[in-house]
């Protein structure tokens, strides 16, 4: 089941300039809009350019609802850091013809009460890499909403770092895990939507030669844990010489699928 209600900023690449007639209808349909930010002034309000010579302010105390002190001001590093990037802002009100007041803290409150009232765990919803932790992931659902995706359930074969798998900035899918809806804490997966054990050795077979990636050697050095996808791995007689990230080939010698297993040797 996929569900979405708010789209993450940047998610949707939106090119084309908006016109009077767009803002208006947007302003009177309190519709979601997208832009990106030409400047933050010297009072850390930020400026977006709207098109036909329209210019968006978005007051610093309508910049966030999250993590905002006693007089509703963000910090002004996050301000800062908006500038040449995406945001998502409803039309509070238009001045004259060519300024406009923003507001992205409408839509954050707006992605909040949806996190409290609408989202459930096991729905999967688009995402965006916002920053990386030796950790984990941490992951805008839509409006401003982030949740951690812990390195565990990144997939079923162990990684390092999760920059092995993802780059800040880069568009994924993930499955909303749990939810504190008292807290506004979300957690994320991303492994369930790999496929399991049986779906992904599907494309395998006993007797051939393919391609894997060196995982970690046992303790007892009895083999080395190579990956053929993200959530199927196999275990390779052990072979000095080899490092952790290294593509190697290899033999699939048997695939003992009621124990969810696959021995292979390093060619």
């Amino acid at each position: 089941m996929e569900y979405q209600k708010f789209i993450p900023e940047g998610w949707i690449d939106t090119k084309e300039n908006l016109d009077k007639n767009s803002i208006n209808t947007a302003f009177y349909n309190g519709t979601v809009l997208q832009g990106t930010v030409s400047e933050c002034d010297s009072n850390y309000n930020l400026h977006v350019k709207l098109g036909d010579n329209i210019t968006g302010i978005i007051p610093r105390n309508e910049f966030e609802a999250i993590n905002t002190d006693e007089f509703g001001f963000c910090n002004t590093n996050i301000c800062k850091n908006k500038v040449n990037n995406f945001v998502q802002f409803k039309v509070k009100e238009i001045y004259d013809d060519n300024n406009v007041l923003l507001s992205r803290k409408k839509v954050q409150q707006e992605a909040l009460d949806w996190v409290k009232n609408d989202l459930q765990e096991g729905n999967i919803v688009n995402g965006i890499v916002r920053n990386i932790r030796k950790f984990g992931v941490f992951v805008e659902i839509g409006g401003g909403v982030v949740g951690l995706l812990h390195i565990e359930d990144i997939s079923v074969s162990r990684i390092k770092s999760p920059e092995e798998r993802f780059s800040i900035g880069q568009k994924i899918n993930v499955m909303i895990k749990s939810i504190d809806k008292q807290n506004d804490k979300i957690v994320l997966t991303y492994k369930e939507l790999l496929g399991n054990w049986e779906q992904n050795v599907e494309e395998y077979n006993e007797k051939t030669v393919v391609e894997g990636i060196v995982k970690e050697a046992d303790k007892f050095k009895n083999g080395i844990f190579i990956e053929l996808k993200p959530n199927l791995v196999g275990l390779a007689e052990y072979k000095d010489g080899l490092e952790y990230g290294q593509k190697v080939n290899v033999y699939i010698k048997k695939i003992i699928k009621d124990r969810k297993k696959i021995k292979l040797l390093i060619v």
